[in-house]
């Protein structure tokens, strides 16, 4: 008798096992076909990551529709050792919950008799327990709003890259009508970036005492003074008005090249955080296009006429954009940082909106407990974080991408090419256009570090071969006249690179990466050491030139690019779709969870 017993106790297990396993499947089935294909994108992440997706969570131990094949396959294993550790007792049905507590919340649906036969009930309620909920609307990417506030930031950046482009068309004309000796304008030159220095370390504090908009207006202000300051020494003749022209625009750029990417990263959301953050460097690609443009037309003051009106319309968007909501949370302005983040929304999906203000204020109040100093900036918590901006900073500019902009024209009538050299100028101009509205569109599909490596590989090429052909041009005296077309073509693919990886992204990590305590002094060191850099280059590039020769310093270029490449592949992480405070986190070697970790834990039985 208690033989047939066991039997008969062992079958009724394996007939509810199997019962489970039909209904489960059934309802695997129903979610499958509700679900919409999944974005080619999303199959290429989910291939990448081995084939594994997130799976969603409940808010009871019940077993999901989404449960793995590992979880189902040892259910009748479980059973079957679980009936004889707990043969005794006078009711089957509690043993069996007490044995298997998964499938506990499953009794009150599924009945069934002592034979092990299913009643017939409808399984609605069933289904609706199995069921993973489902899942919350998106937020609505690409709001008018956000896309209002990166333009509006992005066209100071313009002027950045007209300042920044100025000295390439005007040089000519500047030399003739002030008779400026090369000595006195590689100094006009290198004052810009010399005093970007100095504006990247005021606007560190700037940022936190006057806020992100208000420093933003400042330099803008800063821009429009130094163009008339430029412009009126047409009138006087006197090339030292330049000097201090150029200073003062030197300082707008160091400023405004710190507060545009803390700005857009702290207003756009992570899901187009990339695109939307990779508008600064699209117009300042504008600003330099512009002013190559003007050099065909124009004379140097009437060049900078033209920078002064652009520095105007950002006047007029200024009213319309709000401050950022983490610097109003860290000033303690709570309303109006509920506010800004609304307006910067959409006002959609408040549920969403107002978790993402309860993190934004989590993340103020830890930052908040730790009272950080300068002097935190080395601690090794942070020091990570600087350190990859630093590198990423250092290998931007000794790749030599400033040298080229800024004699630009000065390059191409050395390689005794049949193109004039204002047009092959404008054809690098364009170039630079376009491919950052390229990367524009790929940096929130490929990410950040797949473009860091095409730039690099790019321009490792480019450059090698660039220095090839002044090698043979100027040592060897080979006849290139019928590769004239090299200079140009390898100028073309080295800016395409450089605008899809190392132009633009360096800025943009560094909005995301720094943690938030220090982002201003850290921002404010990472900006200065981009300048100083810049300044190196530029002032340095004729010196380096003259000693090593020009084939020489292109490979210098490339020997650096290299070692970038090699960093990027180490070091540089990738931060595209977090948000900023779960790479902080990261970045910090606190391990954050994955969903679908949580979701694949198996309930502890009662009584544990």
């Amino acid at each position: 008798m208690p033989r047939i017993e066991y039997n008969r106790q062992v079958s009724f297990s394996n007939k509810m096992v199997s019962m489970l396993k039909q209904l489960l499947r059934r309802n695997q089935e129903s979610v499958m076909d509700n679900q919409p294909s999944p974005h080619f994108w999303d199959k290429m992440r989910i291939k990448w990551n081995g084939g594994h997706q997130l799976l969603p969570t409940t808010d009871s131990p019940t077993i999901s529709a989404c449960t793995t094949s590992t979880n189902l396959s040892g259910l009748e294993f479980q059973s079957n050792n679980t009936i004889n550790k707990f043969m005794t007792g006078t009711n089957l049905e509690e043993k069996f919950q007490r044995g298997i507590p998964e499938i506990e919340p499953l009794q009150q649906h599924t009945k069934v008799d002592m034979n092990g036969t299913p009643a017939q009930q409808p399984m609605e309620s069933s289904d609706e327990q199995l069921c993973p909920p489902a899942p919350s609307p998106r937020r609505k990417l690409f709001c008018w709003q956000q896309v209002l506030t990166a333009i509006a930031v992005s066209l100071v950046s313009m002027v950045v890259g007209y300042c920044s482009g100025y000295t390439s068309p005007a040089e000519i004309s500047l030399k003739m009508d002030l008779k400026i000796s090369n000595f006195h304008f590689s100094w006009i030159s290198g004052s810009m970036p010399l005093a970007a220095v100095f504006g990247g370390l005021m606007g560190g504090p700037l940022i936190e005492k006057l806020g992100r908009k208000r420093t933003i207006i400042v330099t803008d202000f800063l821009f429009l003074i130094g163009w008339i300051l430029n412009y009126s020494s047409s009138w006087s003749q006197e090339f030292r008005f330049l000097y201090v022209s150029r200073v003062i625009s030197g300082c707008a750029v160091g400023i405004a090249s710190l507060t545009l990417p803390v700005y857009l990263g702290e207003t756009i959301q992570p899901e187009v955080r990339g695109t939307l953050g990779l508008l600064p460097t699209a117009f300042g690609n504008i600003g330099i296009l512009i002013c190559f443009l003007m050099g065909f037309f124009l004379r140097w003051h009437n060049i900078a006429l033209v920078g002064g009106v652009l520095a105007l319309p950002f006047l007029c968007l200024m009213w319309i954009i709000p401050e950022t909501p983490r610097w109003y949370v860290s000033k303690q302005k709570i309303p109006e940082a509920r506010k800004a983040l609304m307006w910067l929304r959409g006002n959609t999906n408040q549920d969403a909106v107002e978790k993402e203000f309860e993190e934004l204020l989590k993340s103020q109040k830890t930052s908040d407990e730790k009272s950080e100093t300068l002097r935190d900036l080395f601690t090794k918590p942070n020091m990570k974080s600087l350190l990859i901006v630093l590198g990423l900073m250092f290998f931007q500019q000794f790749s030599g991408i400033n040298a080229i902009i800024f004699y630009t024209t000065q390059i191409f009538e050395d390689t005794g090419s049949n193109i004039p050299s204002s047009i092959q100028t404008i054809i690098v101009g364009a170039v630079n256009f376009i491919s950052t509205f390229i990367a524009t569109i790929l940096i929130d599909k490929l990410g950040r570090k797949i473009l860091l490596y095409i730039s690099s590989v790019a321009m490792i090429i480019t450059l090698a071969v660039l220095g090839v052909y002044f090698y043979l041009l100027k040592v060897s005296n080979y006849d290139v006249s019928t590769y004239g077309w090299v200079p140009l073509a390898s100028f073309v693919v080295y800016v395409l690179g450089f605008s899809f990886g190392f132009g633009p992204i360096p800025w943009l990590m560094m909005g995301e990466i720094l943690p938030a305590k220090i982002r201003g002094p850290a921002a404010s060191v990472s900006t200065s050491f981009n300048w100083i850099g810049t300044f190196v280059v530029t002032t340095a590039f004729h010196l380096i030139k003259d000693i090593i020769g020009a084939y020489g310093v292109f490979w210098l270029f490339c020997g650096i690019t290299i070692i970038g490449l090699v960093f990027t592949i180490l070091f540089v992480p990738e931060t595209k779709g977090q948000s900023l405070e779960d790479i902080e986190r990261k970045l910090a070697g606190v391990k954050v969870r994955r969903m679908s970790s949580i979701a694949n834990m198996k309930p502890l039985p009662s009584g544990v």
